[in-house]
């Protein structure tokens, strides 16, 4: 066959596999099973079993019996195990492990070794005639007893996750176990697969191959954590062509790929850690996760887990014995999965419910079963009938799983903290804030810019986004404009760590960058840091405004951004280095341009564990009841002015801030606002603005006229993306000028 014609079989195997695997995979999706099973049913359905037998010839020609026509599929499939490997780490999240570290790790340790242990009786009772080498019976056993020992944390968490279970705190329990059979799981194979290389057990060289991984993981999550993210922010910063930080991370992949292969353990391992590195990074935005999990899940899932079913031989199934061997497989991988995980829940404190829930969730196997199947029949440890029995248990506990687990899950009642830790969580995916991926401060040394970059810090601590501060001054360069930066540098890192009191002890370290760069050329700068992916600005610099309009540069900073900003101002104490509580007032309409205020009114009372008063003023001639009336009791009365408070109150008392609600009926809502600022109970106001279509950045009469008498400090926030093309098209001219 020439080299032309390779490449078109190549390219039509590859077309084939992917319209097979989408289709199945769609369809055992709208039945409520994960794709990957239909992915494995469309190999088997394309491969010798079925395609091969009723159309023979159209199949050699598409398979035809070529050594190096099978290395082409065979490279896409090693490529794929890698690529999977490190999706799988990217969705490893350790913060979920660490919040259910107890019960997890009895829960793994437990649930590994009763089926590893099953699984190495079975292969050291097997007859002679299903071993791949009779010589070699320890690297197949080991081979199978890991194969019914490990979970799919991936299609665990696919399934808890389409449940609704994710935030239960069983599902957090099953998928942090998951994640650590799946860790175990690969160590355990890296060090079967040295075995099955050197052929013999060399105590000597299992020695040094445990160590290496040991020291390798050691070296990887501590200074490799680092490092790995000082790769990626190089490569967000640096680079600007189309999907480079995508490229970048697949170089880090293959480099620890090559180092665990250096160290004699299995390429996956590196592949896996890598994911799970990079995965922890505060860097890795939905943007950049959803282009690589494009290409992982859009290519070579699919295409990987129809070449597993394509190496499936149904003709196995009237092999004398086989179906013994599979329908075997099958009730010792349940049953000693279901044991050991329920005996580890109830040594790490679960009631027998959980224990139960657990036992059923953990004995998925799908991808993961494949991939260590795949390894083993290519090592040569496992033959092809027992490769095709571990495929068909895989199927079988995967299909069986979901209706399990959905019926153990139904008979847990939902407590109190959970429902109240749920509905924080949810409220934080919805919210502005839960949102925020990057944070970007442009300050100059006036106060104004120090009490900005205090503000960034206290919501950089307290809702875990990294930070990058932008330092603008007069002089480029010199001991002032060093100074000045480092008191600003120094109130941010100073709200990070007041931030990070009031969060989780578990949460990540905040990460804080620096630049500095000349006032002048404030603008420029701006848009050079927006095209890296950042969702909201943060503003401080005087002067703020020139009578009543804001200063040209800060109008030019919020135009250049293009999207979320907010503009802080100085006054009162916090013209003064101050770390003092905050005693917020927030203006509500119950709009969503006056939620996103409260909400970071909310995240900035939280971290400095300061208050927050929520103000509703009502114009015109509607009655206005007493506030101990109107709040009092059951809220039967549902008019605008109380939902809007309650809407702040609620939202509060999810993160353990009380809010004061007061309602105030004035001809106008500037009179009213301005009588409660001046009566001096407050040091901070954070309203959330619309910008009008303008020369200049404009938010209207009331926020202009406000902004500039009171004598708290203020910070004015335009949170919502659709209302900034207002400032992109009203402005426009003066981000010319």
């Amino acid at each position: 066959m020439t080299h032309d014609a390779s490449v078109v079989v190549f390219v039509t195997q590859l077309v084939v596999l992917l319209i097979a695997g989408r289709l199945a995979g769609e369809l055992m999706q709208r039945i409520g099973q994960p794709q990957v099973i239909g992915q494995i049913i469309a190999g088997v359905l394309v491969g010798p079993s079925v395609l091969g037998s009723l159309a023979p010839a159209a199949w050699h020609s598409l398979f035809p019996d070529s050594h190096a026509q099978k290395a082409m599929l065979d490279a896409v499939a090693q490529l794929g195990i890698l690529l999977l490997l490190l999706l799988t780490g990217m969705e490893t999240d350790l913060g979920v492990f660490r919040d259910a570290r107890r019960p997890a790790m009895s829960i793994s340790v437990t649930g590994i070794v009763v089926p590893f242990a099953c699984g190495v009786a079975l292969g050291a009772l097997l007859p002679e005639a299903m071993l791949p080498n009779s010589g070699r019976r320890l690297i197949t056993a080991l081979f199978l007893g890991t194969a019914l020992a490990i979970s799919s944390v991936k299609i665990v968490a696919l399934v808890v996750r389409d449940l609704g279970f994710v935030r239960r705190t069983v599902g957090q329990v099953i998928i942090a176990a998951a994640i650590l059979d799946d860790t175990i799981g690969w160590l355990i194979v890296a060090v079967i697969l040295g075995l099955a290389v050197r052929g013999t057990i060399d105590v000597t060289a299992i020695t040094l191959t445990v160590v290496g991984t040991v020291v390798f993981l050691v070296a990887s999550f501590t200074a490799g954590q680092r490092l790995v993210f000082l790769v990626l922010r190089w490569s967000i910063d640096h680079l600007t062509s189309e999907m480079a930080t995508v490229t970048t991370i697949l170089i880090v992949a293959g480099l620890l790929a090559l180092l665990t292969n250096a160290i004699g353990v299995s390429l996956v391992l590196g592949a896996f850690v890598a994911g799970v590195l990079i995965g922890q990074s505060p860097l890795l935005t939905q943007r950049i996760d959803a282009q690589l999990r494009g290409l992982i899940v859009g290519l070579f899932m699919p295409v990987f887990f129809a070449l597993a079913g394509l190496s499936t031989d149904l003709e196995a199934l009237g092999q004398r014995g086989f179906l013994a061997l599979a329908g075997g497989l099958i009730v010792l991988a349940s049953v000693g999965k279901f044991l050991g995980a329920f005996l580890g829940g109830r040594i790490g404190g679960l009631t027998d419910a959980e224990s139960f829930a657990v036992g059923c969730g953990m004995n998925a196997r799908g991808s993961t079963e494949i991939i260590v199947a795949s390894i083993g029949l290519s090592m040569g440890a496992l033959s092809q009938q027992l490769f095709t029995a571990i495929v068909a248990m895989a199927v079988v506990t995967t299909m069986a799983m979901p209706p399990m687990l959905r019926w153990a899950l139904r008979r847990l009642p939902l407590s109190a903290q959970e429902k109240a830790r749920i509905e924080r969580e949810e409220l934080d995916a919805q919210g502005f804030l839960g949102q925020l991926e990057r944070l970007l401060v442009a300050v100059d040394g006036s106060p104004s810019g120090q009490f900005a970059s205090r503000l960034a810090g206290l919501l950089a601590g307290v809702r875990r986004i990294p930070t990058t501060v932008l330092h603008l001054d007069h002089e480029p360069a010199g001991q002032a404009a060093s100074a000045k930066a480092e008191r600003s540098t120094a109130a941010l890192r100073a709200g990070v760590a007041a931030g990070d009191e009031a969060a989780p002890a578990t949460a990540d370290k905040v990460d804080v960058t620096t630049r500095s760069g000349a006032r002048d050329e404030a603008e420029q700068a701006i848009a050079a840091e927006a095209r890296k992916g950042y969702g909201l600005l943060i503003i401080g610099r005087e002067p703020t405004a020139a009578g009543a309009a804001f200063d040209p540069q800060i109008t030019r900073s919020a135009v250049r951004f293009g999207g979320p900003f907010a503009i802080a101002a100085a006054r009162g104490a916090y013209r003064r280095a101050t770390d003092s509580p905050l005693s917020i007032l927030v203006p509500v309409s119950g709009t969503r341009v006056s939620r996103h205020g409260a909400e970071i009114a909310i995240a900035l009372a939280q971290a400095s564990r300061g208050s927050v008063t929520a103000l509703y003023v009502a114009t015109g001639r509607t009655p206005i009841l007493p506030w101990r009336e109107r709040f009092g009791g059951s809220l039967a009365s549902r008019n605008t002015a109380e939902a809007a408070i309650h809407e702040v109150i609620e939202l509060g008392g999810r993160y353990g801030i009380s809010v004061s609600g007061r309602i105030r009926t004035a001809r106008t809502r500037r009179e009213a606002a301005l009588r409660e600022i001046l009566a001096g109970q407050h040091n901070l106001l954070v309203m959330g603005v619309t910008p009008r279509s303008a020369d200049q950045l404009y938010f209207g009469d009331a926020p202009a006229e406000i902004f500039e008498r009171a004598p708290c400090s203020v910070l004015l926030v335009s949170a919502d993306p659709a209302t900034v093309r207002g400032v992109v098209s009203g402005a426009g001219r003066v981000a010319q000028g």
